[in-house]
């Protein structure tokens, strides 16, 4: 389902800013359940989540809850 998380310049500002994650997931899968992953996973609360598909690529968006940080889920992937 979520294949891994995407490290590139942007997608730290976007940690940091705005409090979202980005990563490459199936291109089957939906909103919902790319959100149900997440929240399972890394135990968090996540507010939105937003795609993009890219080539052969999807790309979501995954915002967190105002109580769960998105540095600390980064930090335990290590990409900061």
């Amino acid at each position: 389902m979520i294949r891994k998380p995407i490290t590139t310049e942007k997608a730290i500002r976007l940690i940091e800013a705005e409090n979202t994650i980005l990563f490459e997931v199936d291109t089957r899968k939906t909103k919902d359940e790319i959100k149900k992953s997440v929240e399972k996973i890394f135990n968090v609360k996540v507010e939105s989540v937003n795609t993009s598909n890219r080539g052969s690529k999807k790309i979501a968006y995954v915002k967190l809850d105002k109580k769960n940080h998105a540095i600390d889920v980064a930090t335990k992937l290590g990409m900061i």
